[in-house]
């Protein structure tokens, strides 16, 4: 825990020379504060390109016929924008703030896995350098951001734009994945004394139960996109219907991830609103269990709407009717947490700041794309508006309008908690009216464009009535941003270099970030107040009229067990990537088809060493019994023969998979083919995975260094090993014992 912490003296932590060090080692730093100014920063470098991309978008439609864009390079542009203001701007910059404050609101002296956590930072400029050097060979990806099959197919998109496209999307899939990990095992394992579950702020309970989404939706792109680079690189057939795939498959697994990532960038913007908007109405916040129940509600029924994006594909009735009410009743927990906010508002002392007031535009543009979004739960107005400009506005009301204005209003709320110095509020309010104005002359007459008939995806169109002057207004109005973005920039700029001193606490907020210095230093706090209810400084502060305390004491899992929380995080992780290959080699084998199939199998070869990966984990349970009776020489003895049976697993995995590629069976033969190398290969790689990390515990048990207080890596480690071996009973299951009972 973090007790010890937080009464030491600085210095007694870090040297003079530490601290000097520390200073100018950004690039190998694994400080929460810095990565997350490292995120912030990022973020901003590609919204800067991101907004490029959009202000040359928004001139190519200014006038009907333009030909100031070939299409496909405005293609192109269309999707890079679409990318890099998903996955390089709004996700950084999000975890930027989540990496900076979460900590800091549960009292913690860092994120429970600094390395890791530098880690996932990294994977962010790597997957933004991945995806725009493919303008360097061969042009930009121009399949739009959601890179719908066959189009996305080699036969259709033979430059290897596409193949940047997914490997950026993986590499950036695995860094959300690794900070989400981190964030649950950090709210779990590290909050100070005193700070339950109950007490938590809404924006750390918010961003802990969002990381949840991002380890079981990420995961699902990942295996979308390994299929799609599987068929572009090594000639397989998922998605292309040439070779008997599926483009519609392509479709449900982008969605299945797709619409819960917009609640991945939704959910933080909403902690964040939540957090501003009682400190500038001085009350706390109506109905906190209402906000921190709806956000698990809207979590949990967010996987259960992505069909209606796919209402033109014709799903049938029945599936419009499942994904119409699901897509309907999302809306209930997302109203309650606008009744939450504006109740809030209702009888405080109204501040309005620059932060309040960007969190006010958001209450209105949330609360308008919204609404639009509920008349795509509605069949026959999905199908007339669906691929028109009227889905354009909605997406950007609710990715701009809200997720924006809400980051927005984060940055002017925590920059001085960050830089310890206070942004001019009047160049603020310049920017907020810039850019209140320039967002919504671009896009409510999109709305107005879409119901008028205009096709979305479109790089010009006729000059039909009315749609000139409202795409130009639409182009004057994106001006109006980029004014607002350069003013934002000049802003932040200004008052690094010279603002004014911010205090420990300008706001009279009350979590515990506030708590600490502006900014905070290495190890976050010096000492933390008392911990009793949900506004500890406000009791801190008003000892005669302290808040409710707030539930009872609870055990806080110790920091011991960080690990195993990690790695359960992790395998939930991984079952929802072997879920998407599993279900998909159900879909393509439901009926046999021609050529190689199950039949071309040996079971019983199969069957002999798939009983050495299962006598694994007993082997394994053995060691760890061993391990915690100190029989050194049985553990050794237990954890050698655990190695020894995955070895022979592997083994006769590669000897299976050599009498079919002798027989010319390969992952291009055919349907059954590819699902099968597929599933089987990425168990296989996971098996060879776990092989390492047995060989490292194995070495670290001969070294003496597996003692009695590291025993904690064998346990991870078995974890994941018992996981693997499940994992194939279920594949063994599917691919070899299901075909024999058809």
């Amino acid at each position: 825990m973090n007790g010890p912490a937080l009464t030491t003296a600085p210095g007694a932590i870090l040297t003079a020379g530490d601290r000097a060090h520390h200073r100018i080692a950004w690039i190998s730093t694994v400080d929460h504060k810095r990565i997350g100014i490292l995120y912030l920063l990022t973020g901003l470098f590609f919204f800067v390109v991101g907004g490029v991309e959009a202000l040359f978008i928004r001139l190519q439609l200014a006038v009907p016929n333009n030909t100031l864009l070939r299409p496909d390079t405005y293609n192109q542009l269309f999707t890079m924008h679409g990318t890099t203001m998903i996955f390089l701007v709004a996700m950084p910059l999000l975890f930027g703030l989540a990496n900076y404050i979460l900590p800091l609101q549960i009292g913690a002296r860092d994120m429970a896995f600094p390395r890791l956590n530098a880690f996932s930072f990294w994977m962010v400029p790597l997957g933004g350098i991945l995806l725009h050097f493919s303008m360097l060979d061969g042009g930009a990806p121009a399949v739009g951001w959601f890179a719908y099959a066959p189009l996305s197919e080699t036969p259709y998109s033979s430059q290897p734009g596409v193949d940047y496209w997914a490997l950026a999307l993986l590499v950036l899939g695995i860094g959300s994945v690794g900070t989400s990990i981190n964030i649950i095992v950090t709210v779990l394992c590290l909050r100070a004394p005193g700070m339950t579950l109950r007490r938590l702020p809404l924006y750390t309970w918010i961003n802990f139960v969002n990381s949840f989404l991002v380890i079981i939706a990420l995961p699902v792109l990942n295996a979308g996109l390994a299929m799609l680079l599987i068929d572009r690189r090594l000639h397989a057939h998922f998605f292309l219907p040439s070779g008997g795939g599926s483009p519609i498959m392509w479709q449900h697994i982008f969605w299945a991830f797709g619409h819960p990532e917009v609640y991945i960038l939704a959910l933080p913007a909403f902690g964040i609103v939540s957090e501003i908007i009682p400190v500038f109405s001085r009350k706390p916040i109506f109905g906190y269990e209402f906000v921190a129940g709806s956000t698990v509600a809207i979590a949990i029924l967010s996987f259960g709407v992505w069909g209606h994006h796919m209402f033109t594909v014709g799903l049938g009735h029945t599936m419009d009717l499942f994904f119409a009410a699901a897509s309907l009743l999302i809306a209930i927990p997302t109203g309650v947490k606008v009744l939450n906010w504006s109740t809030t508002l209702v009888g405080g002392r109204i501040r309005l700041s620059t932060a309040m007031l960007f969190c006010l535009a958001f209450l209105v543009h949330f609360l308008c794309g919204g609404l639009t979004g509920v008349t795509h739960a509605v069949v026959p107005l999905d199908w007339q508006t669906k691929n028109s400009y009227y889905l354009v506005a909605h997406f950007h009301f609710v990715a701009v309008g809200a997720i924006v204005f809400a980051i927005l209003a984060g940055v002017y709320y925590w920059f001085p908690k960050i830089s310890g110095r206070m942004l001019s509020e009047r160049i603020g309010k310049w920017t907020f009216w810039l850019m209140v104005i320039g967002f919504n002359l671009t896009f409510i007459v999109q709305h107005f464009l879409g119901l008028a008939g205009m096709p979305r995806r479109v790089y010009t169109y006729p000059d039909l009535p009315g749609w000139g002057w409202m795409n130009m207004i639409s182009t004057i109005g994106a001006f109006f941003m980029a004014a607002a973005a350069l003013l934002l920039v000049w802003n932040l700029l200004v008052t690094l270099w010279r603002g004014p001193a911010a205090g420990n606490n300008p706001w009279n907020a009350w979590t515990l970030e506030w708590a600490s210095t502006s900014p905070p230093p290495h190890e976050n706090f010096h000492e933390l107040p008392p911990i009793h209810s949900r506004r500890p400084l406000w009791d801190d502060a008003n000892p005669d009229h302290p808040d409710p305390v707030v539930g009872g004491d609870e055990v806080v899992s110790p920091v011991t067990e960080k690990c195993k929380v990690g790695i359960l995080a992790f395998i939930a992780s991984e079952s929802a990537f072997f879920g998407v290959l599993i279900l998909a080699f159900l879909y393509f084998n439901a009926t046999p088809g021609s050529g190689p199939g199950p039949k071309d199998l040996n079971l019983v070869k199969t069957g002999m060493f798939s009983l050495c990966l299962f006598a694994s984990s007993f082997t394994l349970w053995r060691t760890e019994i061993s391990q915690q009776r100190n029989h050194r020489r049985a553990m050794l003895g237990w954890l050698g023969a655990t190695i020894l049976l995955g070895g022979i697993f592997i083994v006769g995995q590669g000897l299976e998979y050599g009498g079919l590629l002798r027989g010319g069976v390969n992952i291009s033969t055919n349907l059954f083919a590819t699902t099968f190398f597929t599933l089987t290969g990425f168990h296989g790689l996971h098996v060879c995975l776990g092989l390492v990390a047995l060989l490292v515990v194995l070495g670290l048990a001969l070294a003496g260094d597996l003692d009695a207080g590291r025993s904690v890596v064998l346990e991870v480690v078995g974890l994941y090993w018992h996981f693997v071996d499940v994992v194939w009973v279920l594949v063994f299951t599917v691919v070899y014992i299901f075909p024999l009972l058809r």
